[in-house]
């Protein structure tokens, strides 16, 4: 018979501490849908903060000027362009460990997990699809690229962290070189907004360009998945380990810019850059520019000194650690923090650490919305004021949903769909071990003989 069960604060105290991931109440399809006590909801405030800094930073790089009146990039260009995306997929990253309870899958576990991700995938993208009609120009949809890397990230919840972390650091060096090595043998991307049609037409090519020519070239940006996998399973509650993300990120971040200027400048990379821009593709306006706002997901490949570029969007290996540092030190920023307890400190923080978490908590639904409002004849304001405009309406409705239905409704769709497909991989799991032992034990056919089909026959 099913049973439920509530987890208590002190439940997810001795897991905390214990090093471990929390209790999870289950029942004979696996973890219960609970009702988050003070402190869960509290522990995941920071997470969500720091999802919303996400999705107001990409609402700004889509909505605002990127450079002003003396075509210098604007602060905010500077401040989000490539950042945005990259702490959105280190999130996505840290939300598959707790999709996975914050450690290495067994085996055993294989189908439901396997089967859950997989659903989320497909639902992700088929929202993406949804969205193909979007004009390129005002936002590329970053969701069909999300679909695959989080079909690329399946193996990696079978492997130990320590290994989620190499192959980080793999696919970081890695995964730019072989593309230096691979665009020119590949067709030129579209840059449209990848739609169903495309899916239904020409497959392959809509793959090739999600998985490696594209904006979000999904083989390489695999390493922001990566470093949120690896970061999922820390104890985040421990303020050691906070810091020492904080500390982790800024290097990373400084070390990338230093490197690359090192590289650059000193040792002459962005002279070679210049004298083989001739055959680069670009013009001299052209590579000014993408030297200076970056690149729609990859760079020229008639140098390899491209490659020691950090420019947004380039997917270049110091661009990737780069944009990697700053997710990884930005929510560190937001799960200090949420630990604040003391109440007059605490009450300025919420001001704005709250409304963060309510956006951050709905990232999905607010970015389609986003995605359609721009797209919209609703969409008459000036810059400024549309940004304004969309935020006011994100804080407000997201908080009042956040505070009374909680999940936002793409959200509790996507969520329901990957339990579904969890709960039936695992029925199905079952049957076929009990399949199993039943050829083994007994010579009757499955229901003969008073044993049941997903059970195998007494010994």
């Amino acid at each position: 018979m099913t049973q439920t069960a509530e987890l208590s604060w002190q439940d997810l105290e001795r897991a905390a501490e214990a090093n471990r991931p929390a209790p999870v109440a289950r029942d004979a399809d696996g973890p219960l849908p609970t009702t988050d006590p003070p402190v869960g909801r509290f522990r995941l405030l920071g997470l969500d903060a720091a999802r919303g800094v996400a999705l107001f930073g990409m609402i700004a790089v889509h909505s605002l000027p990127e450079a002003d009146a003396a075509g210098r990039p604007t602060w905010w260009y500077t401040t989000f362009a490539g950042r945005a995306a990259a702490l959105f997929a280190v999130l996505a990253g840290v939300g598959i460990a707790l999709l996975t309870d914050r450690r290495r899958v067994r085996l055993t576990d294989r189908s439901g997990t396997v089967a859950a991700l997989a659903v989320r995938a497909l639902a992700i993208g088929a929202i993406g699809l949804a969205l193909g009609y979007a004009d390129p120009s005002l936002a590329v949809v970053i969701l069909p690229y999300y679909a695959v890397m989080f079909v690329l990230a399946i193996p990696l919840v079978f492997l130990p962290t320590w290994l989620v972390a190499f192959t980080g650091l793999v696919v970081a060096a890695g995964a730019p070189v072989l593309r230096q090595i691979l665009l020119p043998q590949l067709a030129e991307p579209t840059y449209d907004n990848a739609a169903f049609a495309q899916l239904v037409h020409d497959p392959g090519a809509l793959l090739t360009e999600l998985s490696l020519t594209g904006e979000y070239p999904a083989v390489a940006w695999l390493a922001y998945l990566c470093a949120g996998l690896v970061i999922g399973r820390l104890t985040l509650t421990r303020l050691r380990v906070v810091v020492g993300l904080l500390g982790t990120g800024v290097a990373f971040a400084a070390g990338a810019a230093v490197a690359s200027s090192l590289l650059l400048d000193r040792y002459e990379g962005l002279r070679q850059i210049w004298s083989t821009q001739p055959k680069s593709g670009l013009n001299a306006v052209e590579t000014t520019e993408l030297l200076t706002f970056g690149a729609d997901g990859s760079t020229p490949t008639s140098t390899w000194w491209w490659l020691a570029v950090d420019a947004p969007h380039t997917s270049t290996p110091l661009d990737l650690l780069g944009t990697t540092g700053s997710a990884i030190a930005l929510l560190a920023v937001m799960l200090l923090a949420s630990r604040v307890v003391r109440p007059g400190p605490w009450r300025v923080i919420s001001v704005l650490l709250v409304p963060l978490a309510a956006a951050g908590a709905m990232t999905l639904t607010f970015y389609t919305a986003h995605i359609m409002f721009i797209n919209s004849d609703l969409d008459s304001f000036a810059p400024v004021p549309g940004y304004l405009a969309q935020g006011l309406a994100i804080v407000l409705i997201g908080t009042a949903w956040w505070a009374t239905a909680g999940r936002g409704p793409l959200e509790g769709l996507v969520t329901s769909l990957s339990r579904a497909a969890r709960r039936l991989a695992r029925r199905t799991s079952q049957r076929r071990r009990g399949r199993a032992g039943l050829s083994m034990y007994a010579p009757e056919a499955p229901g003969a003989g008073g044993y049941p089909v997903d059970r195998p026959a007494a010994g």
